[in-house]
């Protein structure tokens, strides 16, 4: 059974059209992804480049001195990459290198250098001709190319020699070239968008709720849980904290992850991941969002559960029926714990249930 309300407030009017203008329901998220920088990447899964430069032979090559192409006639020395004995080097006079600035990434990748490209459009079209076809006799696999907003009218010249558009934030746009034969194994772009709602119940059995200014019909009058999405680099359990406090100024504590859903072909036809968070309230006074919350209030939870849109919801009446077990120590949710790991060397945060006999806040059936 398709439960298309619970998702209507991620699905966007139109292409262009911002977040904000979309219809919202009770657990969808509100906001667009918050100027989300590029992620590290690399010719396969995950990237760490290696601090190493693509090289021409190690000899001198000096081009040919008259020549009446537009390439020749547009090449300047600020555009010039010099090489001896292979290393690089800007202070020769000596126009040899037409090989772009790029790192080998740990995969057998090229990570072209952003910081260092060409200024003429005219030169990196002949670099870039003669950079993909060394590095495709070096065997290498994928090529990155991450032009900034600035270098903009290089996009067309890449997109001519056979990248393809891989992704796009505020300030760049990145390309790939995939080397060898056959598909492409690079990495696609982020599949899903993360958001998170908070279900926060004080001492009097009244649910924190809010009414957003913007809406689709249907759904005019609702009384929802704080909703949104989680910035980059945050937490699922920090997320569902500031959502809650940016809407409506209270303070919460997170306890436990109590559900979350997963859908399909939402915004941009991406996936979509919603977490639902119990939180402990750590304040009482509310204070309003004038931005997307037209108000918000303690709600008594029973009036809240016999909203006729919750009611005639599955979805909605199914996570509330979660929220209220927990809330009666039926229901054991997903805790926070810091772990590290050594495949990454990293702080992982795993969230997952732990019922010992000491434990008075979940009992569990």
């Amino acid at each position: 059974m398709e439960c298309s309300h619970f998702c209507s407030k991620y699905m966007p009017i139109s292409e262009p059209a911002r977040m904000e203008t979309t219809c919202s329901t009770q657990f969808s998220s509100f906001r667009p992804l918050v100027d989300v920088k590029h992620p590290k990447f690399s010719s396969f899964k995950g990237i760490s480049p290696k601090a190493s430069f693509a090289s021409a032979p190690n000899n001198i090559h000096v081009p040919k001195i008259g020549s009446s192409s537009v390439e020749q006639q547009k090449l300047g020395a600020a555009d010039l990459v010099y090489e001896i004995s292979g290393t690089n080097s800007r202070g020769l006079l000596s126009r040899n290198s037409r090989i772009l600035d790029a790192f080998d990434d740990e995969y057998g990748g090229v990570i072209v250098d952003s910081e260092r490209l060409p200024a003429s459009k005219y030169v990196f079209a002949s670099m870039l001709r003669f950079s993909v076809s060394h590095w495709k006799a070096k065997e290498k696999k994928g090529i990155w190319l991450k032009l900034p907003a600035e270098k903009s009218d290089l996009v067309p010249v890449a997109v001519k020699e056979g990248f393809e558009y891989h992704h796009a934030e505020k300030g760049y746009v990145m390309l790939t070239y995939w080397l060898p034969e056959g598909p492409s194994m690079l990495p696609g772009n982020a599949s899903h968008q993360v958001g998170v709602g908070g279900f926060v119940v004080n001492d009097n059995n009244e649910v924190l709720v809010v009414r957003e200014k913007y809406s689709a019909p249907a759904f005019v009058g609702l009384w929802k849980i704080p909703t949104g999405f989680i910035a980059e680099s945050e937490e699922i359990y920090t997320g569902a904290v500031r959502e809650v406090k940016e809407e409506t100024g209270i303070d919460t504590e997170f306890l436990e992850v109590v559900a979350f859903r997963h859908v399909q072909n939402v915004a941009f036809e991406k996936s979509d991941l919603f977490f639902i968070c119990m939180l402990k309230p750590l304040s009482a006074r509310i204070t309003v969002d004038d931005n997307e919350i037209q108000a918000a209030k303690w709600m008594p939870l029973v009036e809240f559960v016999e909203q006729p849109l919750i009611l005639e919801d599955c979805m909605f009446k199914k996570v509330i029926d979660i929220c209220i077990a927990r809330l009666g120590k039926c229901y054991c949710g997903l805790s926070v714990h810091q772990l590290a790991s050594r495949f990454d060397g990293k702080i992982s945060t795993l969230y997952y249930n732990v019922v010992d006999s000491y434990d008075t806040n979940c009992i569990g059936n």
